[in-house]
């Protein structure tokens, strides 16, 4: 993977069981969202895996300049429109098959309040809107929190405890599905994910981004879960499938726990840069334990070390960046 093309070839590469998954679904799938990080390689996904045999709905606001027209040119319908919008969350076309993607998470700090709105408030209106929908919805592992680096990580029955506004507001949303998943009788997944990576955003590009800067990384979040955002998308849309009242809940992330110390050396020596460090290891950090999602869905294809090879290279290369950090290392959860 040396070009975007390349990329966004990788991560819209479907599976046979993805194939297979989704040819089980009845009618069209509407993606809400459609234009956020993981947005446009989901619709891609998806368009690649039905091969024209239905529908691929992409709503969004579509601020990104000429994303509505690659996403149309590729095959798919697309939809601009602000769903926080309730006029224009009425006039969205009825789909049997909804992904939602829909999430507020920068900028918490002085601005809890549209925080709340988007991730707890608006999810209600889209659960009511499209009640007799299958609903997947993204959430995340910040609902859970930080716990012992040798417990093996959170599961989906541990107890949920989030920190900070962002945090709180993510559970809220699940809260809020939960409610209406049971009063509607809608059957839905909830995807709690931490955190996905690509060659253009995630931790790996965090830290390398770091090393070449001279910038020291700090070592208090010592430990860190990521996993191949082309895996985390195949689940996420293979998980309509799993949709139930009340909703079916799933840890996405990859097996492994990752030092964050030990990838910083790897990548600092495919960069030919020492990494500068500070701080040291705290005895707890934010990880999940995704077993019930890889005895589901199986591993992802790309590992650790071949996610740090390609991040190297490509940042080496000066290829493109999304320039959203993901702020891993926070303790407090302040976005």
């Amino acid at each position: 993977m040396r070009t975007t093309v390349e990329l966004e070839e990788r991560l819209a590469r479907p599976g046979d069981a993805l194939v297979e998954d989704l040819g089980k679904l009845d009618g069209d799938i509407l993606i809400l969202g459609a234009g956020g990080k993981l947005g446009p390689s989901l619709v891609r996904l998806a368009l690649n895996a039905t091969r024209g045999d239905r529908r691929i709905i992409a709503v969004s606001r579509f601020s990104e300049p000429g994303l509505a027209r690659a996403l149309q040119d590729d095959g798919a319908t697309v939809v601009a429109a602000d769903v926080a919008d309730q006029g224009a969350l009425r006039e969205l076309p009825d789909a049997p098959n909804v992904v939602f993607l829909v999430g507020a998470k920068f900028g918490t700090e002085g601005r809890e309040h549209a925080t709340w709105f988007t991730n707890a408030y608006l999810p209600g209106r889209v659960a009511d809107r499209f009640r007799d929908a299958r609903i997947a919805a993204l959430s995340t592992g910040n609902v859970y929190p930080l716990v012992p680096v040798t417990s093996g990580g959170s599961t989906e029955g541990s107890p949920t405890g989030p920190v900070g506004d962002y945090a709180m507001s993510c559970l809220g949303r699940e809260r809020v599905l939960s409610h209406f998943a049971e009063a509607n009788g809608t059957r839905m997944s909830l995807i709690r994910l931490n955190y996905a990576v690509e060659l253009r955003y995630g931790v790996l590009v965090d830290l390398a981004g770091k090393i070449l800067a001279g910038e020291p990384i700090d070592l208090s979040t010592g430990q860190v879960n990521v996993v191949w955002q082309g895996y985390a998308n195949e689940v996420v849309l293979r998980s309509l499938l799993l949709a139930e009242s009340p909703p079916y809940v799933l840890n996405v992330t990859g097996p492994e726990l990752i030092s964050v110390r030990q990838a910083a050396r790897d990548l600092g020596a495919a960069l030919g840069k020492e990494p500068v460090f500070t701080g040291e290891e705290a005895p707890t950090a934010l990880l999940s334990n995704a077993g019930r999602c890889h005895r589901l869905f199986g591993y992802p294809e790309l590992t650790p070390a071949e996610l740090i090879e390609h991040t190297a290279r490509w940042v080496a290369d000066g290829g493109p960046l999304l320039g959203k950090p993901t702020k891993f290392e926070r303790r407090d959860g302040r976005f």
